[in-house]
């Protein structure tokens, strides 16, 4: 009798535990989900208003308070009317250019740049990826003044040479290209070095293609930080011929002061081509992360 006791003793304090066990589970996971709920309103919020901005007809209070996400009488005459007003298209198109550039430049010269940093054998070596990554301290604005003479002596005002090669590489790029040549074993440079490859197959057939992940990373900051870019095209141009899509944007903002409807639109323009680059890149995107986070 006495072991029976004990025995439905321990099962009811198991029970007991587990049960609390539970709700601790329970009451973790909605503290949890509500916190993300939470910084997910902060994150998106600021864009469905802008949205939502940019829908409403000129009879609508856009200053209503609560806001009001939905609006009454939704309508797309600010987008025509901001692509009537000002040459979009062309401004668009300058900064697909830009962009599309700035990233294919940053692909090729950092790959190549971390190439023999990580695969390579040299005297410096390390010193020379230490001076390369110590750039990264130095703030863009500081190098403005003597970049923009040196474009202006070599004639790249108001042209597209002038607004992507001074982000044709970064230290970032360079950092982020070499770590990922590192995750690759020695074995498959020797292998194809007996079967007759120099050092830019092996960079472009046999590392290029093992790295793939990290190369699209690397786009999808590269392209973001392009496309944002304000202060330099605003430097180097005086065209407005030339003027990428912030810059329109900044002379929308300019030209409609009072009418914020057609601001939000031109800004939807604009954050778009950012929205759909990175949901086409999603997958590989993750993937490196992944990668990078797993070890073995």
């Amino acid at each position: 009798m006495e072991l029976q006791r004990n025995q439905s003793s321990a099962v009811g304090v198991k029970v007991n535990m587990k049960k609390k066990w539970n709700v601790k589970k329970v009451v973790r996971l909605t503290l949890t989900y509500a916190l993300l709920i939470f910084v997910t309103f902060l994150t998106v919020g600021p864009f469905l208003w802008l949205l939502a901005t940019s829908l409403k007809s000129g009879s609508e209070n856009i200053f209503a308070y609560p806001p009001q996400f939905i609006p009454e009488n939704p309508t797309l005459s600010n987008y025509t009317q901001v692509m009537d007003t000002f040459p979009f298209w062309r401004y668009l198109g300058n900064s697909v250019i830009v962009s599309v550039l700035t990233v294919l430049l940053n692909i090729v010269l950092c790959s190549l740049a971390a190439y023999p940093l990580a695969r390579m054998n040299f005297r410096g070596k390390n010193l020379v990826f230490l001076l390369i990554i110590s750039t990264m301290m130095i703030p863009f604005q500081l190098l403005m003044i003597p970049i923009y003479l040196l474009s202006l002596d070599l004639g790249l005002q108001n042209t597209y040479a002038g607004l992507v090669l001074p982000h044709a590489t970064t230290a970032f790029g360079i950092f982020l290209m070499r770590q990922a040549f590192l995750t690759i074993p020695y074995e498959l440079d020797e292998s194809a070095r007996m079967d007759g490859a120099n050092a830019f197959q092996i960079w472009w057939k046999i590392l290029m293609p093992l790295v793939k992940p990290s190369v699209v990373t690397l786009a999808i900051f590269i392209f973001v930080m392009a496309w944002g870019d304000f202060l330099w095209p605003l430097i180097i141009t005086n065209d407005q011929n030339m003027y990428t899509l912030p810059l329109g944007v900044n002379m929308l903002a300019g030209s409609f002061s009072s009418n914020w409807r057609l601001i939000a639109a031109g800004s939807i323009i604009s954050i778009l081509p950012i929205i759909l680059f990175f949901v086409a890149m999603q997958k590989y995107f993750i993937d490196g992360a992944m990668k990078g986070a797993v070890k073995g």
